[in-house]
């Protein structure tokens, strides 16, 4: 199996970033192989603790896992697709890609249950298609390679900062700005590593916030993205004190109307169609969450 770090890729040492792709073996396992050279990066041998680096290529022996990503018919909804790629708008509650013991009823198995082989595997079998992606709990659109060379030609336009991304969401508290820049650097919370954080020494973050209609104890706001670390909005918000709406994660707190995500959604997608540079823009409306809270705030 040969796997390809992108710019999205998380700093992470090799036997934890690779931990993420084989569930069927132990880290200690894969400390092992590494050690016995049967996992390579960059046609090299390694060690465990070496930092993975966009633009590493690592490959790993065919015997040493064994997990395979089953195909299941769930339904897709595609906005978009010509014969390179196709944009879904994901639901909430769907994990993009299998990760830790969850191996059904992601994206991904969705997606090989229609396109079989025909997606990018840059990333390996557990992220198959999957150039960017979003948290399970935020809805909306989401760009899929159907080959290699498409998923490099998104991947370098959104490290050139070509593709807008735009998101609606909801968050405590009213403000009283009509638009904020913030420019925050996120990297790993260093007491609970399940969680992202502002860090001094983390990697540069961009968000540029506009307030859209504000309501007594709440705003309705949309984020562009300039940068795109994980959990990045719902990190940057808390920083501000304006929390997402149900992000219990980043500091909501108590909820007044049960939701079951957080009230964030990926609704607003510009993107150079593959190899033609055709711009493509695509918006979706509000999901049912984004709905509900909205509908309540205004009573």
């Amino acid at each position: 199996m040969k796997l390809t770090a992108d710019d999205l890729t998380e700093e992470k040492r090799l036997d934890i970033y690779l931990a993420d792709y084989m569930q069927d073996v132990s880290r200690s396992k894969i400390q092992n192989e590494i050690k016995k050279g049967n996992i390579i990066v960059n046609s090299l041998p390694a060690k465990p603790s070496y930092i993975i680096k966009p633009g590493d290529e690592i490959e790993i022996a065919e015997t040493i896992s064994t997990v395979k990503i089953e195909p299941e018919n769930i339904p897709l909804n595609i906005v978009w697709e010509d014969e390179n790629m196709l944009v879904v708008n994901k639901p909430s509650g769907m994990l993009t890609h299998p990760a830790g013991l969850e191996l059904s009823g992601t994206l991904v198995n969705a997606l090989m249950f229609k396109y079989g082989e025909n997606l990018s595997d840059i990333n390996g079998e557990f992220r198959r298609g999957i150039v960017h992606r979003l948290d399970r709990n935020t809805s909306g659109l989401l760009m899929i390679a159907k080959n290699n060379e498409t998923h490099n030609y998104l991947a370098e336009k959104i490290k050139n900062k070509e593709i807008e991304k735009k998101y609606l969401a909801i968050v405590r508290g009213v403000i009283n700005e009509d638009e904020i820049t913030i420019n925050k650097p996120l990297g790993r919370n260093p007491n609970q590593p399940h969680k992202m954080a502002v860090v001094e020494g983390g990697k540069k973050s961009l968000s540029i916030v506009k307030v859209l209609k504000r309501f007594k104890d709440a705003s309705l706001i949309e984020v562009t993205l300039i940068t795109g670390r994980t959990h990045q909005i719902r990190v940057h918000l808390s920083s501000i004190g304006h929390p997402v709406y149900n992000d219990t994660l980043y500091g909501f707190g108590k909820m007044k109307i049960k939701t079951e995500e957080q009230v964030l959604e990926s609704y607003k997608l510009t993107f150079p169609r593959a190899f033609s540079g055709e711009k493509v823009s695509l918006e979706i409306p509000m999901d049912e969450k984004l709905t509900k809270v909205l509908n309540f705030i205004s009573i």
